[in-house]
């Protein structure tokens, strides 16, 4: 094994660095008392719902930005906004990152190959924790959903699903592994039974006819945001984004792309004698988590760590020679999509090119049709792949 290798599959290595790189983000924030404005869109949510206050519409004695969760959110950072900021932004920032880190280690991937998915995951994992971002934890939920299904505890299952939807509606591809459940049944009257108790929970911290209202108002902030997502923002790092920047082709609807990619997402359900491998269940998580955010107008900087565990779990899931294409295409990744947001990126490029094109999408709609196209043609030796892919 090379050293390259060595340091790779290094635990301690790999592990510091994961986490590392997000508690220098935070802790710098806090030094220079700069925490970012997230971090009070979260707080205020919380101290907004216990005092019956909306939580939609400008805040600016609180916070710059706009609030756009479900009421479970608010519940969720109970125990982080009721500490001191300096304290609860930290420890919020190293929960998400701790999240995902659990669903990536459960993942059924050969030996310690967890490893270097959480090397490739981190400097993205750190641009989405220095925006105090949720979206780790959205990603981590996508991904156990998974996890529960395959070893069959679809209750479990259930509530990553719900949770990821009660509090940022990204949540509801987790349905995508529905095919993996042994028992259906079960499965939906989970979906059901979760969906009843998240309604109802928030209800102990404020009102039965807020949290109601607090929905209906939810439902309309999410269709005025995704009106202001189509323009010059810093959001729509998208498909479509993509597609309407190029080619300066404002007019193009969301709906125009997002059927077509419905449809090549849905022929991964063709192949059925496959369902079972886990090289090929692998490629459907892969092609979920990037799916979800390259066709969402809201998707922005922050939120492509969703996607890139994603090419992680793609790349790392390969199970043979890696084509040189298939390099090419990581390498890319890696370079546009993961470090163009740093400082490690032509800082010309990045400002004249990569945001206003919105290119940091471009690697990502490339690998998830390059994944598209393995799941319609790749062959798959069940007997060989699961023995290539040790189940956990």
């Amino acid at each position: 094994m090379s050293k390259l290798a060595k340091l790779v599959y290094n635990k301690a290595f790999v592990l510091t660095l994961y986490f590392g790189l997000s508690l220098f983000a935070v802790v710098k924030s806090v030094i220079v008392h700069h925490i970012h404005n997230n971090y009070f869109v979260y707080k205020f949510g919380f101290i907004n719902t216990i005092h019956l206050h909306t939580v939609f519409g400008p805040q600016p004695a609180h916070y710059n930005d706009l609030y756009h969760y479900g009421p479970v959110f608010a519940l969720l950072m109970a125990p982080f906004a009721l500490l001191p900021d300096s304290l609860g932004v930290i420890l919020w920032v190293m929960f998400n990152a701790w999240a995902l880190y659990i669903a990536i280690k459960l993942l059924p991937l050969k030996d310690q190959y967890y490893l270097p998915v959480l090397l490739i995951c981190a400097h993205e994992l750190m641009t989405s924790t220095a925006n105090v971002e949720i979206n780790p934890l959205i990603g981590a939920l996508i991904i156990l959903s998974f996890v529960f299904i395959r070893n069959k505890k679809d209750f479990w299952a259930a509530l990553m699903i719900c949770l990821g939807v009660f509090i940022k509606l990204y949540g509801i591809v987790g349905l995508a592994f529905f095919f993996f459940s042994d028992n259906k049944l079960k499965f939906i009257l989970s979906i059901v039974f979760w969906s009843v108790v998240l309604f109802l929970l928030p209800m102990l911290i404020s009102s039965p006819s807020y949290i109601i209202q607090t929905y209906h108002d939810w439902y309309g902030d999410l269709v005025q945001k995704n009106l202001s997502n189509i323009g010059p923002s810093l959001q729509d790092i998208s498909a479509m984004g993509l597609i309407r920047n190029l080619f300066n082709y404002r007019q193009l609807s969301n709906i125009t792309v997002l059927i077509p990619g419905i449809i090549l997402f849905g022929t991964w359900y063709a192949r059925i004698k496959y369902y079972r491998v886990i090289p090929y269940q692998l490629l459907l998580l892969a092609s979920t988590l990037i799916f979800v955010i390259i066709f969402s107008s809201s998707s922005e900087s922050p939120t492509y760590i969703i996607a890139f565990a994603g090419v992680a779990i793609w790349f790392m899931n390969l199970h043979r020679p890696v084509t040189a294409f298939e390099l090419f295409l990581f390498v890319f990744a890696l370079l546009l999509t993961s470090l163009s947001p740093s400082d490690l990126f032509p800082h010309y490029i990045r400002v004249n090119y990569v945001i206003p094109y919105k290119l940091k999408a471009l690697p990502c709609v490339l690998i998830w049709l390059k994944i598209i196209y393995e799941t319609i043609f790749r062959k798959f030796n069940a007997k060989i792949e699961d023995k290539a892919a040790s189940a956990i």
